[in-house]
């Protein structure tokens, strides 16, 4: 199996991490880590997870965050790494803007 991760996906850590680093000194290099450990994590466990908007959602073991991602053939695309905070209907139109201008 191939794991792509895309930009809008890597968009998302690093904004993520941008505010974990002003929560506290080294929360943001953690962050960082658990989330793209999770994404590694596909490599053994892609397909297994609930679909949501038509893409497979896990949900992170440490911090409220979901990646989507699709499973093509031998491929794996991570598309989205959201803050599961926010409002359902804001994660849907996000997915959608991620569909469209891929």
């Amino acid at each position: 199996m191939n794991l792509r991760v895309l930009t809008s996906a890597i968009d998302d850590i690093s904004q993520g991490r941008k505010f974990y680093d002003l929560q506290g000194d080294g929360l943001g290099d953690y962050f960082f880590d658990s989330l793209f450990s999770e994404v590694d994590s596909l490599l053994v466990f892609a397909g297994i997870h609930s679909l949501h908007f038509r893409y497979f959602r896990l949900i992170a073991r440490r911090f409220p965050y979901a990646i989507y991602y699709k499973v093509s053939g031998e491929e794996i695309v991570v598309y989205r790494v959201l803050d599961c905070r926010r409002k359902p209907e804001w994660i849907k139109q996000q997915l959608l803007v991620s569909e469209s201008t891929r």
